[in-house]
């Protein structure tokens, strides 16, 4: 059985999981390493809701340009052809359906694919939706990337969301380290598993999980 997922390693499979051509828009957090694995054959174009298309991986060393920034303030390349543009346009992407995935961090998502991902409720957090709402209902596939469980071994994988939603219906996949999980018309089906077995997930999330379909190939480099 292999191991839990590191964070790059989960990176990594939400790359190789990303069709060739897309265009697609990487949340803050851990989302944002997944443009490092991205490879020149799969042809993905990132964009980035302050107003670049044509994003690289994350720069390092000399490569840092202060000006050259992604949404989070993380310094990143841009490769041949990138553009920048409006702030109003950018969102103008995102809302009127022109991209084909966009990847999100969460606090849960519920088996009806409904996602919180901007504020827990408390009273000191600082709620920050910043452009999320407009990629969960815009984006054409929204991938989740997240631990599955809490500090304190709860599950982010919920019946329902308890935190203030970002979308309703509009989680596609979701990424963890223990699993991958889709969200189907009949349910939350595991494609993967991670550290665990089938069973023992379904004691970690307490919730009715599909099994998986077959065995999978390894999407990752060793």
């Amino acid at each position: 059985m292999t191991e839990r997922l590191t964070r790059n390693q989960l990176a990594q499979l939400v790359a190789s999981d990303i069709t060739s051509g897309a265009y697609v828009n990487l949340g803050i957090g851990q989302p944002t390493l997944v443009s490092n694995y991205l490879t020149a054959s799969q042809n993905v174009t990132l964009h980035t809701e302050n107003g670049m298309l044509g994003m690289g991986p994350a720069a390092d060393g000399e490569e840092i340009d202060e000006d050259l920034i992604n949404a989070g303030k993380i310094p990143v390349t841009e490769l041949p052809g990138a553009s920048y543009f409006h702030h109003a346009d950018s969102f103008g992407m995102m809302r009127g359906g022109h991209l084909d995935v966009c990847v999100l961090g969460a606090f849960q998502v519920s088996v009806a694919g409904d996602l919180a991902n901007w504020h827990t409720g408390e009273p000191n957090d600082i709620p920050a939706v910043g452009g999320a709402m407009d990629l969960a209902i815009g984006a054409k596939d929204v991938f989740v990337m997240m631990n599955l469980l809490t500090r304190d071994g709860r599950s982010k994988l919920v019946h329902t969301c308890t935190y203030p939603l970002t979308g309703v219906e509009c989680v596609t996949r979701v990424y963890t380290d223990l699993a991958v999980f889709l969200v189907t018309p009949d349910g939350i089906r595991v494609r993967e598993t991670y550290g665990c077995t089938f069973e023992e997930l379904l004691q970690l999330v307490d919730l009715p999980l599909l099994a998986p379909q077959r065995e999978p190939e390894s999407r990752l480099n060793s």
